[in-house]
């Protein structure tokens, strides 16, 4: 266990170092205290064990690198994964909060304590949570699975695509529809400037009008991992009843 912490700590302080001089980070989340995720180790895996831990209100986790992801050997970080517990009630209170549609897409502080209530911090840093794992019948999360997330580190995520303007969008009004193409979009760059969602406006959009991939500003660092950007996003469509409009093909 001990070899275990200081693989993580050697890591995380590695990655510190060398990014110490980079602008302070966009932060993705509020500060309300239970925004910081309260986690404890745990050394065994298991149905039961993991049976367990649900009915001490606990949720089983694991945060790791990245990298352990890639196919190629050679890229991945030569730590482990890191097996966790987090509390239930506070991931709960997360993802009833205003931020839940972007649970996955929020940067969050993680602290590692050596156990429930202990005062004794093992290891601090940021994550992203990427994959919620849930009781297909009853909904109810399972297990959890975070990356570490510091300044510098380069992650690829899928950020979900928000639509606003659609009240007052003149395609919409004229009865068109909005084809929403793209859900998501990949990208890769370092987490502290990977935004929670991707605001795009339609506004403006009339019949056949569309936004693409290439029209979507974030930071410079931030690389879209697509092999075409002229892939639209979302287009204004009519529907058969207003293609026959004569108003609409003016």
């Amino acid at each position: 266990m001990a070899q275990w912490w200081r693989s993580a700590t050697s890591h995380l302080r590695t990655a510190a170092s060398n990014h110490h001089n980079l602008p302070s980070p966009l932060s993705t989340f509020r500060t309300a205290p239970y925004h910081t995720i309260q986690a404890i180790p745990r050394d065994f895996t298991g149905s039961r064990v993991s049976a367990r831990d649900r009915l001490q209100g606990r949720i089983p986790a694991v945060v790791f690198f990245q990298n352990l992801l890639e196919k190629d050997p050679a890229s991945r970080s030569a730590s482990k994964k890191h097996l966790l517990t987090v509390e239930k009630k506070q991931i709960k209170a997360i993802l009833d909060s205003p931020e839940a549609p972007f649970f996955c897409t929020t940067r969050f502080p993680l602290q590692i304590r050596a156990g429930s209530g202990s005062k004794h911090l093992l290891e601090s840093g940021n994550v992203f949570p990427i994959k919620i794992h849930r009781d297909e019948e009853s909904g109810k999360i399972l297990n959890l699975v975070f990356v570490w997330a510091e300044d510098g580190m380069d992650l690829k995520v899928d950020v979900p695509v928000v639509f606003k303007g659609e009240d007052v969008s003149p395609g919409i009004q004229k009865g068109g529809i909005l084809n929403r193409i793209r859900p998501s979009l990949k990208y890769l760059g370092p987490s502290e400037h990977i935004p929670s969602k991707i605001e795009v406006d339609v506004s403006n959009l009339d019949i056949e009008d569309k936004i693409s991939m290439h029209d979507i500003e974030l930071h410079s660092s931030l690389k879209l991992l697509s092999k075409n950007e002229n892939i639209p996003i979302c287009k204004i469509v009519p529907t058969s009843l207003r293609n026959q409009d004569p108003l609409v093909s003016n």
